[in-house]
């Protein structure tokens, strides 16, 4: 494609060189640059794009994309913009033919609930025969086809990549969760949604790397309902008014407490030998009663959410319903082995909010024992840790504490940090460093009635540790577990 073509609504500088030339690709890791390709120095929280310009011209690059003046000796062309990030998006969108106007765009954001709303939202519309693809953190989802990404919402290049796939695959629909890193790091930048939606808003991800206060956590997630034609939103959330600044388009309501369009009236728990689920009971827009295969009220939050976005796309009721029963997620809220003495259930819930939700739920199913199997990320604030052990200690009978990415820090120090928190509401706990060991343990001393739940790895297969990332599956340990018990 030609250099012009790509550089379309893209507001840039030509500092010297031509923009009559032919381009092969666009990267923005000069490690993966070929001939004929752009260089899109970006400028991230560890690393400068910029720093690696000279790699990227001895791999072959004839364009560079900059966003500080800096002097390129090299005979090739040098673009410069005001924010590269920017620049990468609509150069990426104009570079696979502008796939995102050819889809249906749902927006999902929210402190927690998105990757499980993503996926209902995803079943409901396939099941109705609406061909959606699902971007997030789980992956890339289209039809058979899953793609692994580092980010809940990957680079602005990843995401048109996955939109012209999707396209070509015959997908019209796409539900994807966009995260205020992804708002912050204008990965979707010159993307409008068909529909936004706020799952919820809490205080969280304010840290180092992170974001560096509430209110620009909240700015962040502005920008998707600045960027969106409707919006759906659970009106029992907090800072409403702030997320919803300056927005102009029509907001549409959920909630389980507060009025709203679509309300539920009643809520039952629902729990015996094979099953653990929920049923609820709506009235306004929809007046019915829904059964979902996952436990607890925060599902009832995503169902409701995804009930209103297929119904705003046109799904027929019963199409919804039948969806949302067969509705399973990996990782969240997934159970993942029913033996004859106990279930055992795996969650990827890491946020405060999150563990908070998941730990009550669980309580509300009245199971004789709770037993936690959980531990603390390394390199995170020592505060988040004491706060998770005294979230999840004070609701269960039984805390085993192991490793969760325990990164560059060491996890007795980690794990050291958890039991200020367990002692300070007295909870009862051992500690089993290696997790495939407490996993195990938790499973083979299990007391008739037992619902084990393992915390905080939900989908992901790996353990970060030291820098490198080492192959680990739970639900492989739970074969493990079923072989040896004999079930």
């Amino acid at each position: 494609m030609k250099l012009e073509k790509i550089l379309k609504n893209v507001s840039y500088t030509l500092i010297k060189g031509s923009l009559d030339k032919e381009i092969n690709d666009i990267k923005y890791d000069s490690r993966k640059v070929t001939s004929k390709d752009i260089y899109v120095a970006l400028v991230g929280y560890n690393t400068d794009g910029h720093e690696y310009i000279k790699d990227a011209i001895k791999k072959g690059a004839t364009v560079i994309v900059i966003s500080k003046f800096l002097e390129i000796d090299s005979d090739i062309t040098v673009i410069k913009v005001d924010d590269t990030r920017i620049a990468l998006s609509y150069m990426a969108s104009n570079y696979f033919g502008n796939p995102d106007t050819e889809l249906v765009k749902i927006g999902v954001t929210g402190t927690t609930g998105k990757t499980t709303t993503t996926h209902m939202i995803k079943d409901i519309l396939n099941n109705a025969g609406y061909p959606c693809g699902l971007i997030g953190s789980i992956g890339i989802k289209y039809k058979d086809k899953v793609i692994h990404t580092d980010n809940t919402t990957p680079e602005s290049y990843e995401v048109h990549k996955a939109f012209r796939e999707m396209v070509d695959a015959g997908i019209k629909y796409v539900a994807m969760e966009t995260s205020s890193q992804a708002f912050k790091l204008n990965r979707l930048a010159g993307i409008t949604f068909e529909i936004g939606v706020l799952t919820n808003l809490t205080t969280d991800h304010i840290g180092p790397g992170e974001h560096e206060s509430q209110e620009e956590y909240i700015m962040c997630k502005n920008k998707l309902f600045l960027n969106s034609k409707k919006i759906i939103s659970n009106n029992d959330s907090k800072y409403l008014e702030m997320v919803f600044k300056n927005v102009e388009v029509p907001i549409k309501t959920y909630a389980i407490k507060n009025d709203a369009q679509l309300k539920v009236d009643e809520i039952k728990f629902l729990n015996d030998s094979e099953f653990l689920g929920t049923e609820f009971k709506t009235s306004g827009l929809v007046n019915d009663i829904f059964r979902i295969s996952m436990p607890g009220e925060f599902n009832v939050y995503n169902a409701l959410c995804a009930i209103m976005v297929a119904r705003e796309l046109g799904v027929y009721l019963d199409k919804i319903k039948d969806a949302l029963l067969n509705v399973s997620v990996r990782g969240r809220m997934e159970i993942a082995l029913v033996a004859p003495k106990f279930k055992v259930l795996i969650d990827y819930a890491h946020t405060e909010d999150g563990m908070r939700g998941l730990v009550k739920t669980l309580r509300d199913y009245k199971p004789k024992r709770l037993v936690s199997v959980f531990g603390g990320g390394g390199n995170r604030p020592k505060e988040r840790r004491y706060n998770l052990g005294e979230i999840i200690g004070g609701a269960s009978d039984l805390c085993i504490i192991t490793e969760d990415n325990p990164r560059f820090e060491d996890i007795e120090l980690i794990n050291k940090d958890i039991k200020v928190g367990l002692d300070r509401v007295g909870a009862k706990y051992i500690m089993i460093p290696d997790r495939k060991d407490a996993i195990k343990y938790a499973c083979l001393n299990a007391l008739d009635g037992d619902l084990i739940l393992l915390v905080g790895k939900g989908h992901e297969e790996y353990q970060d540790i030291k820098g490198e990332k080492i192959y680990f599956n739970e639900l492989e340990v739970l074969d493990e577990v079923r072989k040896e018990m004999g079930l």
